[in-house]
């Protein structure tokens, strides 16, 4: 089991990574690409990392750049862990999904899930999803390190 130290030093190294990743290369779909394939290869226990894309004309989020099995391609705002962030903008660590009210079960292994919200300039653009086989899977240090993560992926990224 890592140490809140450990796992500090391993999202020093992810932000260290993204930047390093993105370093010269600005297009969206690119970068949302490379972003969810790096956290699925470097970050433990994982059976999903990607994103879900906002649309403006509904509030439905679309599949998109994501590493795992395939995945369910539209979440209404109003539906499962993406949509609850979708909403609310904020933050969603669930350590069990199934006892999350409305979860969708894309994948019966998933057992915990993290969920952060993209806002580019004021506007949500995306979610970042991460599912986990394993019950409390993700913590509070979790979070802060995905927003770091996020955050530089937000800056060096032109967004359509």
């Amino acid at each position: 089991m890592s140490t809140p130290a450990t796992k500090q030093e391993a999202y020093k190294l992810l932000l260290a990574q993204t930047e390093s990743l993105l370093h010269g290369e600005r297009d969206w779909l690119a970068n949302l690409a490379q972003f969810a394939a790096l956290v699925y290869g470097a970050v433990p226990d994982l059976n999903w990392a990607g994103f879900y894309m906002t649309r403006a004309d509904a509030e439905e989020l679309v599949l998109g750049p994501f590493q795992g099995k395939v995945a369910c391609v539209r979440i209404a705002f109003s539906r499962g862990v993406c949509g609850a962030c979708a909403r609310s903008q904020q933050v969603q660590l669930v350590e069990d999904v199934h006892a999350f009210p409305g979860h969708i079960a894309c994948d019966a292994a998933s057992r915990s899930e993290l969920v952060l919200p993209v806002v580019v300039g004021g506007k949500l653009r995306a979610v970042f999803d991460l599912d986990s086989p394993l019950p409390a899977r993700f913590t509070s240090d979790d979070a802060r390190g995905f927003e770091a993560a996020l955050a530089v992926l937000v800056e060096g990224t032109d967004w359509p």
